[in-house]
């Protein structure tokens, strides 16, 4: 049989696996700093683009979008053309993948400190990046389809299974939950509003975590630890279960981050039945890999590379299990908004993300440079670094989300609250910060550790730019109907395989979205909820801007303890015109759903001026900023005329005198402070603040006896 020569392109794996070390420190760097700034605010040194809430999704995008996904597009670009025995589609498009990509961290780098967001959990960036996003994207999934379908084998592995999924549902997750209409440039509302946009949101959180931080690491994991042990995979029929009941599975599960929520009961059940069936395809894969290790463990103990893997794909298991018990009703009403959910996140993250990822670059970079790797000694520090970071991280945060949760709920002999004031349990748990911190310090050590050693393993040895290889034509596999041969019919035949997993992806989505949306009585409306008026719209934005709700919740949950902390837990109608919602996922401050009139005015201008003048040892930085610049109302008109053509009833020509009205509320605002002997100026950012503050949780108060319709 004849063979055709042909090369390999190592540059472009080996340019995504610089940028994945490069953002990786950053992203861990970022980490950190926002972990100090918990237990010590002033570290962002009274400067607005380096305040928590701002910097917190410039961490969040860092460490997923730009550290996982460099990894994950270095993985597929190495793997990939070797297992389908042929180059990637076009170089071109490898590099504008490769060019694309990091202009877009980029950008997002320099809008989130600024704070140009949608303040939507893993989705914050604005309506330009998120087109760019869906360019490139595109061009990755041509460069991907292009090769399977030039290739010279014709069965398809199950790695690359992985990857198609990855690649389908990733562009769909996006395009959906980045339905939003634009106002300015830097500006847009989301399409959907409150109960609806949390589920699209958290159905796009959630699987942002499984088809972004999970399938294509999976993948990964099917080619590379075979590889590093030279050992076969245990079970092809084992993968095959797995893929298929994963990726089905896994798309019905985000509305478990919505239990007790102002959600249909419907959809909050759903969520949790499926969660709960995730564990047996998620354990299958754990499964399958750790058993792909028979006859290698003596070399665990020697070898860092499998060191590394061994513990992510264990880190994947345990993540994998935790996941679907904190989905369980009576355990996600502890865990919700604490710092456990903080925990669970980063197992995943720095073990089965971060651990793979080194193990990948270990085994990797000595054969793209033809030499060693620089000190086996050295990889083995940072394994045993790396996971006692793990452990410090992730027990603080355990210990700390179950102490929040526990004071939380606490009652006295007397009935009431043993711990009323918020305040108390944040400084309980300020030593557990403080732990996490450290942790997060070992764990980056380790990062710098492993960068000198690659850097010190590529001087030694000399790049191979281009790898040759031969392999014969394509032979179509063939005979579709014999016994045992349908799946790998369907593996030889990859554009039927990315549209048959297209069809698994849609149907839950399909299933939770249509009803929600169309069977009005899912979101009953309440009648004395009226849209935000022009003063109030521009103090929420300002209140997304500075990312109130990474710390902050509104969503009281129906829980006497919330119902006594708070007051009235929250209605889905109350909702209605909030455009993006903003329920938030962590209570690192009290829930503010219904803060609007508990304090004067006065109050909260203090307590943005110097939150531990109003909350003595507060930990909440200071916005000074707020009470120094002037209100931006050019834009006032301009998000009427968006928020009307998305449904929220602002009367046609309002925008003509919004800005008046948005004028007469705030003087009376400012008149207010004044009396108070506070010499606050109308046009101030804080009296837009104060404006929607006073608002929250409000409207349900006009009628004692709402009526719901």
């Amino acid at each position: 049989m004849e063979l055709e020569k042909f090369s390999y392109d190592n540059k472009i794996v080996r340019n995504f696996a610089f940028a994945t070390m490069l953002w990786g420190v950053v992203g861990m760097l970022v980490g950190l700093l926002i972990a100090t700034q918990l237990f010590a605010p002033e570290l962002n040194f009274s400067i607005p683009f380096l305040t928590f809430g701002r910097i917190r999704p410039l961490h969040t995008n860092a460490v997923i979008f730009a550290f996982v996904g460099n990894a994950i597009f270095m993985g597929v670009y190495h793997s990939l053309p070797r297992l389908l025995k042929t180059p990637m589609f076009s170089k071109v498009l490898s590099n504008i993948h490769f060019w694309g990509w990091q202009l877009i961290i980029v950008a997002a780098a320099i809008t989130l400190p600024l704070g140009i967001t949608t303040s939507k959990e893993y989705a914050e960036l604005e309506w330009p990046i998120d087109i760019a996003i869906t360019l490139v994207w595109v061009v990755f999934g041509i460069n991907m389809i292009g090769t399977l379908l030039k290739r010279r084998e014709s069965h398809i592995y199950v790695a690359i299974w992985f990857y198609i999924a990855t690649w389908v549902t990733v562009a769909v997750l996006h395009i959906v939950n980045s339905f939003e209409i634009p106002v300015t440039l830097f500006k847009s509302y989301s399409l959907y509003a409150g109960v609806q946009d949390a589920l699209v949101q958290w159905w796009y959180g959630h699987n942002a975590v499984a088809f972004f931080l999970t399938t294509p690491f999976l993948g990964l994991m099917y080619y590379y630890l075979p590889k590093a042990a030279n050992r076969p995979v245990y079970s092809y029929r084992l993968s095959i279960l797995h893929f298929w009941t994963l990726i089905f599975i896994y798309i019905w599960a985000g509305p478990h981050h919505l239990l007790y929520s102002a959600l249909p009961d419907w959809a909050q059940s759903l969520g949790t039945v499926f969660s709960v069936m995730l564990i047996a395809p998620s354990w299958g894969g754990m499964i399958n890999g750790l058993l792909t290790l028979r006859g290698a463990w003596d070399r665990v103990r020697q070898d860092p590379i499998l060191k590394f893997m061994v513990v992510a794909v264990t880190a994947y298991g345990m993540a994998t299990f935790e996941g679907p018990t904190l989905s369980l009703k009576n355990v996600n009403a502890i865990a919700h908004f604490t710092d456990w959910i903080i925990a669970h996140v980063h197992v995943g993250a720095l073990g089965w993300n971060g651990f793979l990822t080194f193990g990948i670059l270990y085994w990797l970079v000595p054969k793209l440079w033809k030499t060693n790797l620089y000190s086996v000694k050295m990889a083995n520090v940072h394994f045993w670094i790396g996971f006692l970071g793990i452990v410090f991280y992730a027990f603080s945060m355990w210990f700390s989300g179950i102490t929040q949760s526990l004071m939380w709920k606490q009652f006295n002999d007397l009935g009431t609250l043993q711990y009323p004031n918020f305040l108390e349990t944040v400084l309980q748990i300020v030593p557990m910060y403080i732990l996490r911190a450290i942790g997060g310090t070992l764990y980056l050590v380790g990062v710098v550790l492993m960068i000198y050693n690659l850097v010190k393993t590529i001087k030694q040895g000399s790049f191979l730019a281009e790898e040759t290889a031969e392999a014969p034509a394509l032979h179509p596999f063939k005979d579709p109907f014999k016994k045992g041969t349908r799946h790998r019919w369907l593996e030889g035949k990859p554009v039927y395989f990315t549209i048959a997993s297209l069809v698994v992806i849609l149907i839950g989505g399909i299933v939770e979205f249509v009803p929600t949306f169309l069977v009005k009585s899912n979101i009953p409306t309440i009648a004395s909820v009226k849209p935000y008026t022009p003063l109030e719209l521009q103090g929420r934005d300002i209140y997304i801007r500075e990312s109130c709700n990474s710390c902050h919740s509104q969503l009281v949950r129906p829980f006497r303890s919330e119902t006594e902390r708070y007051g009235e837990y929250s209605k889905a109608g109350e909702y209605v015109y909030d455009h993006p919602f903003l329920w938030g996922s962590k209570r690192t401050g009290p829930d503010l759903h219904r803060v609007g009139e508990k304090y004067p005015n006065s109050w909260h201008y203090l307590h943005m001026e110097n939150p531990s003048s109003m909350s003595p040892g507060s930990l909440m930085p200071p916005y000074p900023w707020l009470l120094e610049n002037d209100l931006n109302t050019s834009t006032t008109a301009a998000k009427i005329k968006a928020l009307r053509k998305i449904g929220v009833p602002y009367p046609e020509g309002y925008e003509n005198i919004a800005n008046d009205e948005l004028v007469k509320q705030a003087d009376a605002i400012a008149l207010d402070l004044q009396k108070n002997g506070i010499p606050a100026e109308p046009q101030k950012e804080i009296i837009a603040l104060i404006a929607y503050l006073q608002r929250l949780g409000t409207d349900i108060k006009v009628n004692k006896q709402t009526v719901q319709k």
